[in-house]
């Protein structure tokens, strides 16, 4: 679901990057109104953890992948606003570093990814579990069909999104200048890999990941009327060793994303396209592959075979998760500072 560049025009990129703006300072403001600075290292710790889980790729029907997102779990645990930060910040760092989504198409994958699907699921799971307790049975089933509808809605936006390109932007000789592939194909596309695959292990990691912190690290649960348990004193480790742990799992078991060679539909790159149509669209050309990221395609500049094709995907999933929990931990703490700053001077 990572749009790159060039498979949207900037007609479709630059309107979406603008009005995400004023959605990312909403989100901010009311992280900043119902997060204390005692959930904001939560916070950093489930934008590693979408980041990392988008890494671990499945086999789709007809040789392409697909992969969960974790939006949902973390509009549960904090609400879909910081969910939106979390992920933003999460697909942020993959456009930008490991090439992974588009630079003009960050705002249409945070769009879906980050608004869109959180809200829905996030909404769905309220709808169905009600004011049940986290982890009780009612709970976990609104968690599996909040998490398995809401990206399976996100994927069906980015459909129409890639199917109405060629429908609003052609060549003279009538060829498609960005998406080549109108919406009869797009959108069944989207929609199949997402519900049969991508879909149900979206619902089971939401389900997994709550019935985990529930039974592990219940005091994170401070949502509403909710409390738990109170949070243990001490380290930060100590405080978060539920969170830190299996995200070091993950960050060790990322190379089991590698076993799925296909490349996700709507994902692939000018050589590939020319193989499917036998040509490049135009606009397409134009826009795609002029960011080079740093570690592209989550792996080492210099990597060659199996084994450094392994150890450069775990050192991706080190570096992102660091990255990405650093840069919020640094953009709060800027703010909370700066703002301090301002009321001492008023």
């Amino acid at each position: 679901m990572h749009i790159p560049d060039g498979y949207l025009s900037p007609q479709t990129t630059i309107p979406v990057l603008a009005g995400m703006i004023p959605v990312w300072a909403v989100a901010f403001q009311r992280v900043k109104k119902f997060l204390s600075n005692k959930r904001i290292p939560t916070l950093a710790l489930c934008a590693a953890f979408a980041f990392v889980i988008m890494m671990f790729n499945i086999p789709v029907a007809g040789g392409s992948s697909a992969h969960a997102v974790g939006a949902v779990f973390i509009a549960i645990l904090l609400g879909p606003w910081a969910a939106t930060i979390s992920v933003s910040t999460a697909l942020l760092i993959q456009a930008l570093v490991f090439g992974d989504g588009g630079i003009l198409a960050f705002g249409v994958n945070c769009l879906n990814m980050a608004v869109i699907m959180p809200f829905v699921g996030y909404y769905l799971y309220r709808l169905i579990a009600g004011r049940s307790k986290p982890g009780s049975r009612r709970n976990l089933v609104g968690a599996f069909f909040g998490g398995y509808v809401g990206i399976n809605v996100a994927a069906i936006c980015a459909g129409f999104e890639l199917g109405i390109q060629p429908l609003l932007f052609k060549s003279a000789n009538g060829t498609p200048l960005y998406c080549p592939y109108p919406l009869s194909v797009s959108v069944p596309s989207m929609s199949l890999a997402h519900a049969v695959f991508a879909g149900p292990l979206e619902a089971i990691v939401t389900v997994v990941a709550i019935a985990y912190l529930v039974k592990f690290a219940p005091h994170l649960f401070k949502k509403n009327q909710f409390v738990l348990e109170e949070a243990p004193q001490g380290s930060i480790w100590k405080r978060y060793r539920a969170f830190f742990i299996p995200l070091i799992v993950l960050g060790i078991l990322t190379p089991l994303g590698l076993i799925t060679s296909g490349t996700a539909w709507g994902e692939w790159g000018a050589d590939e396209l020319k193989e499917q149509l036998g040509y490049v669209p135009k606009g397409f050309a134009a826009i795609a592959d002029k960011w080079h990221a740093l570690l592209p395609d989550y792996g080492l500049p210099f990597s060659g075979g199996q084994t450094m094709s392994i150890l450069g995907y775990v050192l991706s999933a080190v570096v992102g998760m660091a990255i990405i929990a650093g840069l919020i931990f640094f953009t709060y703490k800027m703010v909370t500072k700066s703002q301090k700053q301002g009321n001492g001077h008023s």
